[in-house]
C-alpha cells in the first residue's frame, strides 16, 4: 500500500458539550513525514489526530486521508492507513495474551497467516516482548503494557502510525528502544507522527515541528526554525531541552537541539574565546 498524504483542510472541531477543542487548523502531512505535534495539556493534539483516522470527524472542514475524505469514511477503512497508539495502553488492549492482542489487528485487515506470524514476530521483537507473547497483558508492568499496545499497532503495518505520547514512562532503555522503532519504520517509508511533551526526544528524532495552544497552530516547521523563535515554547507552555538553554546561556550563535551539536558547539564556543583573549 502506497503511502499516503494527509491534508487537513480549515478543521475546527468542537465537543458535543460545546468546547472548542480546534479552530480552523490547515496543513498538509506528506508522505514518509517524521512530525511531533506538541504542546501542553488541553491544547488539542490528541483531538486532531484522531481525526486523521476518522475517530472523530471536523465540526467544520475537511479531512483527507489519500483519497479517504474521513467525514465519509468508515474508522475500518481508515484502520488499514492510519495505526494509532492511544495515549493510556489500558484503553486499547483487550485479549487475553499479548500474542493474541499483537494478532488481532493484522488478522482483521485481511492478511493470510504466514502473513500474520510474520508480522506479529517482527512486532514483538521490535518491542521487546518475544519473552512475554504468552503472558495476559494485565499481569506485566504498566510500561510493558506500553509496548504491547505500540507492537499491536506496529503488526498492522499500515503506512502512517500515530503515537500518542510514547515516551510516557520510559526510562533509557525504552527510549532508545523508541527511537530504534520511529527510525525502522521510517526507513521503511512510513509517515511517522507523535504527540508529545518530550521536546528533547523529538528534536532528536523527528523532522518537523507542530506547535499547537488551545486548538491552533502556533508554528509549523522545523526544530532548529522553532527554537529560534522567541517565546514560542513559552506561549505553548513548553520547556526548551535542557541542552538549549545552556546553549543559549552561553551565548551560542544558534540554537543546539542535540548533545553532539552541543559539544561541536562549546568547541567552536571555546575556540572563538581563545581567539578573543589573544587579541
Amino acid at each position: 500500500m502506497s503511502v499516503p498524504s494527509i491534508w487537513v483542510n480549515g478543521v475546527s472541531y468542537r465537543y458535543p458539550g460545546g468546547a472548542r477543542a480546534l479552530k480552523d487548523i490547515t496543513l498538509t502531512i506528506e508522505p514518509g513525514s517524521r512530525v511531533a505535534i506538541l504542546g501542553h495539556n488541553g491544547a488539542g493534539k490528541t483531538t486532531l489526530v484522531r481525526h486523521f483516522n476518522g475517530l472523530l470527524t471536523p465540526t467544520q472542514g475537511e479531512v483527507w486521508v489519500g483519497d479517504f475524505n474521513t467525514r465519509r469514511s468508515a474508522v475500518e477503512e481508515l484502520s488499514g492507513r492510519v495505526g494509532y497508539v492511544f495515549q493510556n495502553p489500558d484503553d486499547q488492549l483487550f485479549a487475553k495474551t499479548i500474542q493474541e492482542e499483537v494478532a488481532f489487528g493484522p488478522r482483521n485487515l485481511g492478511y493470510d497467516s504466514s502473513q500474520v506470524k510474520v508480522l506479529v514476530q517482527s512486532a514483538l521483537e521490535l518491542c521487546g516482548l518475544g519473552a512475554l507473547a504468552d503472558r495476559h497483558p494485565y499481569d506485566i508492568p504498566w510500561t510493558k503494557r506500553r509496548w504491547a499496545a505500540i507492537a499491536s499497532v506496529v503488526a498492522m503495518d499500515t503506512p502512517v502510525l500515530v503515537l500518542d505520547e510514547p515516551t510516557a514512562g520510559q526510562d533509557a532503555r525504552g527510549l532508545e528502544r523508541l527511537r530504534h522503532l520511529i527510525l525502522q519504520q521510517s526507513a521503511q517509508g512510513k509517515t511517522i507522527i507523535a504527540i508529545s511533551h518530550h521536546l528533547t526526544f523529538c528534536a532528536e528524532n523527528f523532522i518537523r515541528a507542530l506547535v499547537l495552544r488551545a486548538g491552533e497552530v502556533l508554528f509549523d516547521g522545523d526544530f532548529l526554525t522553532a527554537f529560534c523563535q522567541d517565546n514560542l515554547f513559552n506561549e505553548a507552555d513548553l520547556q526548551l531541552p535542557q541542552v538549549t538553554q545552556v546553549g543559549l546561556k552561553l551565548g551560542f550563535k544558534q540554537p543546539v537541539l542535540t548533545i553532539p551539536e552541543f559539544l561541536a558547539a562549546y568547541r567552536q564556543y571555546l575556540s572563538d574565546r581563545t581567539v578573543i583573549s589573544e587579541e
